[in-house]
Parts: structure tokens; C-alpha cells; sequence
């Protein structure tokens, strides 16, 4: 058996997000150096998360983690990322390897997610090779609110991304 060399090893450190009303799973790929330090998903301030996913509900924008986490059990917005540990440098995913998936078990088994979205190509690369065929569930890729995907402006991402409005609540 050959070794695998884990040079920047990093283990997910936020627990998934969710209760039993959540609707919609958000997935990212594996979250930033900011988000691990706030111990929260999507804690860098260029990052327009949370700004198109106060614009899609109509809201004002959480700033604070617990802002944050009542605007997602107010949208029925369960949270987290396809990967739970990885080689990484930084926060690029570029340099991504050596990849563990998280078990989306704990969150499907708890609640009634009517749909899978991934924040990105990146998300969804993982997502199709580690997760996709355990779970027996597609995901629907929306494009990465990551100031990296600086062709979308903030009002086209939002546009598209109105998609989850529709799994969120109770009438769907």
C-alpha cells in the first residue's frame, strides 16, 4: 500500500448547519481560512453569500454568526461543504487534494431537504465524485458567490440563484 503524503491536512471545523425545518442544503467545497477562524460558513467579507441570499429572501444581510444563523433557520437553509478534510493551501481550491467527504447522512436523515445546492463548480466537482452516487441525489450547481468568480455581478447572481426561494418554504 502506498502512503499518502498529508502535507496541509486540514479537518472541516464547522459542524454542519440544520434542523429538523430545514428544506434546503447549501453546500460549499471547504470553507475558507476566514470562515474556519469565525467558525462559520462564508466568513470572508468579499465573499456575496450572504448578500444574495438576503437579496433572494428579500432581507437585510445577517452580520453577525448568530444573524447568520437565524436568517438560515428562517429560510429553512441547512449549510455545509461537500468536503471534511483535505490537503489545502490557503483558501484556493486549486490547490485542493487528498479529499474526505463529508456524510451529508447526519444533516438527510434529521430533515426534510427537498434540494441540494452547491455554491460553485468546485463544490459540484466534489460533490459528482464523492457524494452524488452515495446518497442517489443530484445536485443543482449555482454559480459561486466567491469573489474569485468576479464575472457575476452581484444582481446576476442573485437572479439566478432565486432557484432555492422555491424549496424553502412549507407550501413547496
Amino acid at each position: 500500500m502506498i502512503e499518502r503524503e498529508y502535507k496541509n491536512l486540514i479537518q472541516h471545523p464547522i459542524p454542519p448547519f440544520f434542523d429538523k425545518n430545514s428544506k434546503i442544503l447549501i453546500l460549499g467545497s471547504f470553507p475558507s481560512v476566514k470562515s474556519r477562524e469565525q467558525m462559520f460558513f462564508y466568513g470572508h467579507p468579499q465573499n456575496r453569500f450572504w448578500k444574495v441570499a438576503a437579496a433572494v429572501f428579500e432581507q437585510d444581510v445577517p452580520q453577525s454568526v448568530a444573524e447568520k444563523k437565524e436568517f438560515l433557520k428562517r429560510n429553512n437553509m441547512a449549510m455545509w461543504d461537500v468536503i471534511g478534510a483535505c490537503d489545502i493551501e490557503g483558501s484556493a481550491d486549486s490547490t485542493i487534494k487528498n479529499v474526505r467527504p463529508n456524510d451529508l447522512g447526519v444533516i438527510l436523515e434529521k430533515a426534510d431537504i427537498r434540494a441540494i445546492f452547491v455554491n460553485g463548480k468546485t463544490a459540484e466537482k466534489y460533490y459528482n465524485r464523492y457524494t452524488k452516487d452515495v446518497i442517489n441525489r443530484t445536485a443543482i450547481c449555482l454559480p459561486s458567490t466567491s469573489p474569485a468568480n468576479a464575472a457575476w455581478t452581484l444582481e446576476k447572481l442573485t437572479d439566478v440563484w432565486k432557484v432555492i426561494r422555491e424549496f424553502s418554504n412549507d407550501k413547496a
